[in-house]
Formats: C-alpha cells, sequence, structure tokens
C-alpha cells in the first residue's frame, strides 16, 4: 500500500479514528498492529508470514536474554536471535543470486526442479531489511543490557511479544525507515491521547513529505528515465550530466519524503522516529554525507558493525579496513547485486582515502573558519560540489545497476562533448530540481548560523510566516501539479 494512493488515505483515517477513541485507549497497540498487518500484506498476503516470524523470533530471543541465568546464556540467545534474523534476511535477500550463481557453473543442475527452482523463485519481501535490522538492535541492545533493569523487556513474556511485534511492524516505518531502535523505542509505548497530538509537526512533515514524494520525485522519474542505455548514448554530455543532477534530486526527493512522510504519520499516532535525512546534499565530506544521508542506516552500521569491529580505535590501517567492510555491507544491505557491493566500496574507499588525506579533520573546519567569509563560501562550494558530484557518480550504480550500461554512460560522457544540450530533458530538470536546491540553500554551511539566528520559524516570527507561505505553496503543487503516482525507491531495498 503506497502513502501517496487513495487506499492509503481511507487506511489512515479509519485507523486514525478508532485508535483514538476513548473506548479503545487501552488497545491501542493491538489495534495498531492489527493494522500494521493489514498494510504489510495489502498487496501480497502470504508475506505477512515472515514479518510474524520475525515478530515472534525477535520478541522470544530478546525475553530470553533479558532473563538468561548468566552470562553464558545471554551470549547463546542473542548469537542465536541475530544468527536466525541474518539467515532470513539472506536466504530471502540473496538467495536467488546465490543459486544463480550455483546453477550457472554446474552444468548438470537442472534449475526447473526442487529446491533449486524454489530458490530461484523466492519473492524479495519489501522492508525485510528495515524490520530485520530493528529486530537485531532489540536482541543487542538487551544484550548489552543498555537498559539496566530491563524494563523494557519486563517479566512477561506475553506483554513482551506483544510490544516486540508492535515495534517491528508499525506500519509508517516498517517498508523503508526511518530504521528505529529498541532503546529509543520501547520507552515512547504507552497511551497516547489526541489532546496531545503535535499537529504542527504533523502537518509540516506531511506536507514537506508528499510535496518531495508527488511534486518533485515523481516528476523527475519521467525524465531520468533516460539515462538508460540506448538512450543516452545519444545524448550531449551536459544533458547527460544534468539526468544525472536529476537522478540525484530526485532519489533524495523520493527517500527523504517517504521518510518525512512516516515521521509525520508517527506524530499523529503519539510516536517520534528519529530524522533520517539532515539536507545532505550542502555536506562537505563524505563523512559528513553519511552523517547527514539516511542517519537511521548509517548510525545503526555504526553502533552494530563499526563500533564492534574496532572502529577506529586499532590503528589508522585496521580503521581503513573496518570503513570498506561496513561500507561494502551496508552496500549488499540495498540488493542482491554486484553493483550494490561496488557502491559501497566505492563510498568505503572516498571514506578511507579522505581519512588518509586529513579532509574531514576537525582541524580542516577549524581552520576554514578563520578564513574571511567571501573565502570560506568559496572553499565550502568547492568542497560541497565535490562531494556531491562524487555521490552522484555513485547513484550512477542505483539507476543502472548493470556495469556495462553504467559503463556506456560514463563513455558517453566523454564521446558526445561536442553536442549541444537537449533543452527538452534539461529545463524540465532544473525546474523540478530548483525545490531540492532551495530545500538546502539556508543551511549551506557558509551561512549555517546565520539561518539558525534568521531563519529559525521557532525563534524569529517572519521565518514562521515565510515558512506558512513555503507550504502553502507545497500544497498547492501538490493538488495541481503532482506527477504519476509510482511507488518509492527505496521499497526494492
Amino acid at each position: 500500500m503506497l502513502f501517496n494512493s487513495f487506499a492509503f488515505l481511507v487506511f489512515f483515517l479509519i485507523t486514525f479514528s478508532i485508535y483514538y477513541l476513548p473506548a479503545c485507549k487501552n488497545l491501542q497497540i493491538p489495534i495498531l498492529i492489527v493494522a500494521s498487518l493489514i498494510f504489510y500484506s495489502w498487496d501480497n498476503p502470504m508475506l505477512v508470514i515472515l514479518l510474524i516470524i520475525s515478530m515472534l523470533l525477535n520478541g522470544f530471543t530478546s525475553f530470553r536474554v533479558a532473563h538468561a541465568a548468566d552470562r553464558k546464556g545471554e551470549l547463546f540467545w542473542a548469537f542465536t536471535g541475530v544468527t536466525i534474523n541474518l539467515a532470513i534476511l539472506g536466504l530471502f535477500k540473496y538467495g536467488s543470486l546465490l543459486t544463480h550463481l550455483f546453477v550457472d557453473n554446474l552444468t548438470s543442475v537442472n534449475p526447473g526442479e526442487g529446491a533449486i527452482a524454489l530458490l530461484l523463485h523466492l519473492p524479495l519481501p519489501i522492508g525485510i531489511s528495515f524490520y530485520t535490522f530493528q529486530g537485531i538492535s532489540l536482541v543487542v541492545d538487551v544484550f548489552r543490557n543498555r537498559d539496566k533493569d530491563n524494563s523494557y523487556v519486563g517479566d512477561s513474556l506475553v506483554r513482551h511479544l506483544v510490544n516486540t511485534s508492535f515495534f517491528i511492524a508499525l506500519f509508517p516505518q516498517i517498508i523503508a525507515g526511518p530504521i528505529v531502535k529498541a532503546n529509543t523505542f520501547f520507552p515512547q509505548i504507552e497511551t497516547k491521547y489526541f489532546k496531545y497530538i503535535k499537529w504542527d509537526l504533523v502537518f509540516r512533515s506531511l506536507t514537506i513529505g508528499y510535496f518531495l514524494k508527488m511534486v518533485v520525485a515523481d516528476n523527475l522519474k519521467d525524465y531520468t528515465y533516460w539515462i538508460a542505455c540506448p538512450y543516452c548514448q545519444g545524448q550531449a554530455t551536459a544533458t547527460n550530466l544534468v539526468l544525472l543532477f536529476g537522478y540525484s534530486m530526485q532519489i533524495f526527493a523520493d527517500f527523504a519524503g517517504y521518510s518525512i512522510i512516516a515521521i509525520g504519520l508517527g506524530a499523529a499516532l503519539g510516536y517520534r522516529f528519529p530524522e533520517n535525512f539532515n539536507f545532505p546534499y550542502i555536506s562537505r565530506s563524505i563523512a559528513e554525507f553519511w552523517r547527514r544521508w539516511h542517519i537511521s542506516l548509517s548510525s545503526w552500521l555504526r553502533d552494530y558493525l563499526y563500533f564492534p569491529l574496532g572502529g577506529n580505535r586499532k590503528g589508522k590501517v585496521r580503521t581503513y579496513i573496518n570503513l570498506m567492510i561496513v561500507m561494502t555491507l551496508g552496500g549488499l544491505w540495498h540488493g542482491a547485486a554486484w553493483s550494490y557491493a561496488v557502491w559501497g566500496m566505492f563510498h568505503g574507499f572516498g571514506l578511507a582515502l579522505e581519512r588518509f588525506l586529513g579532509l574531514a579533520s576537525k582541524n580542516v573546519e577549524e581552520q576554514v573558519k578563520q578564513l574571511p567569509l567571501w573565502q570560506q563560501f568559496i572553499l565550502d562550494s568547492i568542497r560541497v560540489m565535490a562531494v556531491f558530484w562524487f555521490v552522484s557518480l555513485g547513484w550512477l550504480l542505483f539507476k543502472l545497476p548493470e556495469f556495462g550500461e553504467a559503463l556506456q554512460f560514463m563513455g558517453a560522457l566523454f564521446k558526445n562533448v561536442g553536442k549541444p544540450p537537449d533543452l527538452r530533458f534539461v529545463a524540465p530538470i532544473l525546474i523540478f530540481s530548483l525545490p531540492v536546491v532551495i530545500y538546502h540553500i539556508p543551511h549551506f554551511p557558509t551561512f549555517e548560523h546565520l539561518s539558525n539566528r534568521y531563519l529559525d520559524p521557532s525563534k524569529n516570527k517572519v521565518a514562521k510566516g515565510l515558512q506558512n507561505i513555503a507550504l502553502a505553496i507545497m500544497l498547492f503543487f501538490i493538488l495541481l501539479n503532482s506527477g504519476s503516482s509510482n511507488e518509492f525507491i527505496y521499497f526494492q531495498f
């Protein structure tokens, strides 16, 4: 069920109305669990079985970790929970790819028979990467005993299974995040009241989210389609660069739009989801980009993979290796294709090289701040553009997962330098990308301190008025200039 569909509007209004009925205040969690199962199973009811397995697995193993008699028992149940989670994720997300490799290298195997045929045609359950990571976070957080008295586990297995099911399946974020961590979500589980809804946050989040998705991303997709081969081979270098620029704008608007909608829906139900995007296209380093882009994933990888591997505490060489491992696995998290692994290695190499050269160190930032404002602006602009095009080049592997097509696109950039740009593509892409650019400008690093002072709606009445005007304009365009409805890009991950 898509957030930008009429079916979802009806579904949410019914759920919201029942959820806040005074007679149902003690049934809010079961109501949202049932609603979430309906939401998840809307297009493929059979896949809800896997979701239920995840609920039971993570609820049971985390409960056993919390109530183990000794550390050995805690370790056993934590290892069991994490291993089964990863096995399920691996089977459904990567089983088909690995089976193809196996079949292709063994001519005696008949791919149309038995278990081989089943593995080759395993469905990819939507959202499995997201809710599996949430389940792992629960098991690991309980094992680490972050909450010393295990208050969010409790003494009742049934109650913990209910709370775990609610945590994993809550429909605003189950399909494409943000990835919610157990130690920040479980303390929020309590009765919610209509009068405490933060309507300003709900309205602002839903308006911005739907605008980014329906007006920006859904219109850009009709033009970025032409990045694909063989169309890109006949396009001018300038046109292809604008197409790639447009895809960077599209993937941000699409994914950030989903996350912001999810935050707004969560707020309407009384729950806080973590911020997932913090104006990533004004980043001055790749490390900063990953502190601003898909924050819930990058922080998950940091807390549950990078730090356990040793982080940067075991020397420079080990740090570079850890960065490559984490980013390669982060790439594979996105999908069962070598292009995603290469994308992860591309970013891992960038992070390692940047750290080796000291380009992202605090000393660099302090030195830049000592320069005159105009020099800061020039230097920040150069760094922001360099990071943006590095990231955009990586997005090419998302748009063209086949290496051959990506190489053809790169070849066309060098081959068609002399051709004039095609304004049929350039003009619409620049127009529909403009809102994303405007969205980022107030947070440009050189002037961010001024923006915080003068453009913060919570501190300045003029800024509040400008925000309200902007939201009204967004609503107008949502109603009159939305693109054709399309799935969110990150549904495939």
